[in-house]
């Protein structure tokens, strides 16, 4: 399920958005730090675009239902005004909230054209912008592409055409990056770069290690990428997902999840 790969890349993603230590041992350090955790934003939109359109339900309402049963999980200013104001319409972001929401149109969608049409509906509800609606295009195009068992080049390729000429492209190593990376919320600046750590893994855990290696967003990396790690190596390997997820996630969020 690209969706449980999402919501735990949020989770383990989520302790390092403002806390990262500047000399982090990522590649050792323990999944789990003992700094905050939790899951954000980035779980509850998710799982609020799964229960519409499982349910056959409103996406809008639906969003505004279940983000304002979260008043407190993280949202940007301008969607958190979105979410609990009066007026629900399109704000031309060009954020990467679109791209960490989506990981279940990917996910529920065999047919490519059906599933990028969603994928531009669902974010053109608040994230109307170009690069926008091109981040939840991408990122469930890379899901889809995972579960029809492209292959890692096909994947990167693909991501590289649709990002060919930006500084944070997926061009660029994980070595590159790292020196000159700095926390970026565009989508231009998280898609090409989350789906590098997938490309530069081994594993769902090692995608997640590459996640903690840059001063990212990194829940929303975790978010963005995760639904792709999850459905390429078809599992989490020794990451015991169920658990952290029944630990970490409400019960109303536990079962959106087993829809």
């Amino acid at each position: 399920m690209a969706v449980k790969g999402a919501v735990l890349g949020d989770i383990l993603g989520s302790q390092y958005e403002f806390h990262r230590p500047k000399n982090l041992d990522w590649k050792n350090c323990p999944l789990i730090s003992g700094l905050p955790i939790g899951f954000t934003d980035d779980t509850v939109m998710t799982l609020a675009i799964k229960k519409a359109l499982t349910e056959g339900k409103d996406i809008v309402e639906t969003m505004v239902e279940e983000g304002r049963k979260y008043p407190d999980c993280g949202y940007g200013e301008t969607f958190y005004g979105w979410i609990m104001g009066k007026d629900h319409s399109p704000y031309n972001s060009w954020g990467n909230g679109s791209a960490m929401r989506t990981a279940y149109i990917g996910e529920a969608f065999d047919d490519l054209e059906m599933m990028q049409k969603k994928a531009m509906e669902v974010a053109a509800v608040s994230h109307n912008h170009p690069e926008g609606i091109k981040g939840a295009v991408v990122t469930s195009t890379c899901i889809w592409m995972a579960r029809h068992d492209k292959s890692r080049q096909e994947i990167y390729e693909y991501v590289l055409e649709q990002y060919p000429n930006f500084k944070y492209s997926i061009g660029y190593s994980l070595d590159e990056m790292r020196p000159r990376y700095k926390w970026d919320v565009s989508s231009q600046g998280s898609v090409p770069a989350a789906m590098r750590c997938f490309y530069e893994s081994t594993d769902y855990e090692s995608f997640i290690r590459n996640i903690y290696s840059l001063p990212c967003d990194s829940d929303t990396f975790g978010a963005i990428a995760g639904g792709v790690a999850e459905e390429f190596y078809h599992g989490f390997g020794n990451v015991d997902a169920e658990k952290i997820l029944k630990e970490y996630l409400t019960e109303e969020l536990l079962e959106i999840l087993e829809l």
